[in-house]
């Protein structure tokens, strides 16, 4: 009982480190689950472990093999969290890459990894293949807290997130080939069993995640699953079809249970957030017992077998070659640059799928007595380890190396998606301006959708925003609630993450009645809340352009507005295209000189009527 706690509260412990200190739990964890396990045998008085997951006769948390049970049906969950998450829209622009990534990618680590761990290590091409096959996958719980704080193009944080959680089936399919390969002998038994797995995958691992998907879907829909049992029912679904699968044809649940989630996140399923709360907070707990439980069942001797000069130069053979060339064959023909290629080269850690699956394929083959079975558990480990610290503690510094890091982020995120933040958000991505969208309303959201726009069903008072990796570019904050409070919230929250460049909201209708009382973030204008802004988008749902002659022309302008409830000033567009966000406080703006343009919402401004304000003034 004492350890299973133990590892519970460590394990949430290694978490809020990581969170203090912006890394991925996987390195506290791992570090953990070494100090209670192999390292930990140093100071006992019996040589013994702390924490010992597998039975050995006296003490241990799992008989048998009920740990690598446990480990499966957990990385079930944690895969089915991802796919969740993975929405059609994100890869409009580099769907192809990632194609070829989870294809070419794999078969180039494959084969360059199994070579090289052939030749360096001189281990069996049997063992040194189920090794490249294990490695194969990038994991998305190292990848989303490597990337959360690096701004970046939309593109290449998709490219790496939907890599890492499409490809952890993939590479576990790999592995079990060849583990069949192994444990058959080789030879023609062994092709024939190979296309036979691999038809039976695909067809379960699709056929049920497919069927169930949408079975969850429609029962969500319909309300057969009360509010109070919606978590555990999909929870218990996930497990069931994880296993069902599993059953019909060995290690198809892990892709099951990833096009489940990937289909289900594509649907119009009213309670998804709540889902994707429960998904999270659950998938936390379980990475966090599953680092420590296999990192702490490694022994001294597995250490020892692999610290040496070969298994240094064999990782730098993967980062620093295998990696490369399996994004860059990959990536030929597409809109990448170099230079975006290069970072996703160098972005490539590996996570619990890899660790999990090789402590179960390497123990099987050890009690077989395959030779060199006993390097698989700790090498992969290895590779993990290091390329996690790796990445962790350099891919900010090569991203400003590269030149993919954001200096400026450019995109904005706008509070609310009411008419009135469509139309805005609108007229911005038709001036090539990186726009989300906002709002717990899912009617909003899905209006926002069809017209093509990037938006979020979210409750900004959860820290899920936070942590989302599209979200890298923005650099502005527009809040444009109806609720002055949100929009006060909204304000203070993110002005540091994603308002680096300015965060604004409208003014309540408090501020708009006492001219003294103009705050720094009000936005467009002190006379209009959002009730007179949502009035004249009703009566006026067009956004127009002025172009201005000189600064008295544009303060002139902003005078009219003010006199008139149906024109609002939103934007002042420079002669370069640059739109700049206005202020309720207009006169931040100087030395406006022709060129410039006036964008507002409402009512068309008669332009031969105030063409002559400079004369006039």
């Amino acid at each position: 009982m004492l350890e299973l706690a133990g590892i519970i509260i460590l394990g949430i412990i290694a978490q809020w480190f990581a969170w203090r200190l912006k890394l991925p739990a996987i390195l506290p964890l791992i570090l953990i689950g070494l100090m209670v396990g192999p390292i930990a045998t140093f100071f006992t008085e019996d040589n013994s472990k702390i924490i010992e997951p597998i039975w050995n006769g006296k003490t241990g948390l799992f008989p048998g093999e009920s740990l690598y049970y446990f480990v499966s049906l957990a990385i079930s969950i944690i895969l089915f969290e991802g796919g969740l998450t993975l929405k059609r829209s994100e890869i409009k622009n580099v769907g192809p890459v990632i194609s070829k990534l989870i294809t070419i990618g794999s078969l180039v680590t494959f084969l360059g990894a199994g070579v090289a761990a052939h030749y360096i290590l001189g281990l069996s091409w049997s063992i040194s293949f189920l090794f490249s096959g294990l490695i194969i996958v990038t994991g998305p719980t190292v990848i989303t807290p490597i990337l959360r704080n690096i701004p970046l193009k939309k593109d290449i944080s998709a490219v790496l997130k939907w890599e890492g959680i499409l490809i952890d089936p993939i590479g576990a399919l790999v592995a079990v080939l060849v583990y069949e390969f192994i444990s058959v002998g080789g030879g023609g038994d062994f092709t024939f069993t190979a296309l036979i797995e691999f038809g039976k995958i695909l067809l379960f691992g699709t056929t049920f995640g497919f069927t169930f998907a949408h079975g969850l879907t429609a029962a969500v829909k319909r309300n057969f699953i009360p509010h109070y049992l919606l978590n555990v029912v999909s929870l218990s679904t996930v497990l069931l079809v994880f296993v069902m699968s599993d059953v019909f044809a060995h290690e198809s649940g892990l892709l099951a249970v990833v096009v489940m989630g990937m289909v289900m996140g594509n649907t119009d399923l009213p309670n998804i957030k709540e889902l994707l709360y429960f998904k999270e907070s659950l998938s936390v707990l379980l990475i966090s017992i599953l680092f420590i439980l296999l990192s702490a069942n490694i022994n001294i001797a597995d250490l020892e077998l692999i610290f040496n000069w070969n298994t240094l130069i064999l990782f730098a053979v993967i980062v620093f070659i295998v990696r490369p060339l399996g994004v860059f064959l990959s990536t030929r023909g597409s809109n990448l640059q170099l230079k975006e290629k290069l970072f996703i080269s160098w972005v490539g850690p590996r996570g619990i799928v890899a660790a999990g699956i090789a402590s179960l394929f390497g123990s099987k083959l050890f009690t077989k007595g395959v030779e060199g079975a006993d390097y698989i558990t700790p090498l992969v480990f290895v590779i993990v380890l290091g390329t996690v610290l790796l990445n962790a503690t350099t891919a900010r510094m090569f991203a400003k190396l590269v030149g993919v890091f954001l200096k400026r982020s450019e995109g904005i995120l706008i509070i609310g998606a009411s008419k009135l933040s469509r139309l805005i958000a609108q007229y911005l991505k038709e001036h090539n301006r990186h726009v989300v969208l906002i709002d717990n309303n899912q009617t909003n959201i899905n209006k926002a959708k069809k017209l093509g726009i990037d938006a979020i069903s979210a409750n900004i008072y959860s820290d899920s925003l936070t942590d989302n990796i599209e979200l890298n570019d923005m650099g502005y904050v527009m809040a444009l609630t109806a609720n002055s409070d949100i929009n006060n919230f909204a304000v203070k929250k993110f002005e540091k993450q994603f308002g680096e460049n300015g965060s604004f909201r409208l003014v309540n209708s408090d501020e708009m009645n006492d001219p003294q009382n103009n705050p720094k973030e009000g936005l467009f204008s002190h006379t209009d809340d959002f009730i007179k802004l949502m009035e004249a988008t009703r009566k006026y749902p067009t956004i127009h352009e002025i172009k201005l002659k000189d600064q008295t022309h544009y303060e002139g302008l902003i005078e009219i507005t003010k006199a008139d409830e149906s024109i609002i000033p939103i934007f002042l567009k420079s002669p370069d295209g640059e739109l700049h966000i206005i202020p309720s406080f207009s006169k931040s703006f100087t030395d406006i000189t022709e060129g410039y343009e006036l964008v507002y919402l409402g009512k068309m401004l008669d332009v031969d009527k105030h063409a002559d304000i400079t004369e006039e003034e």
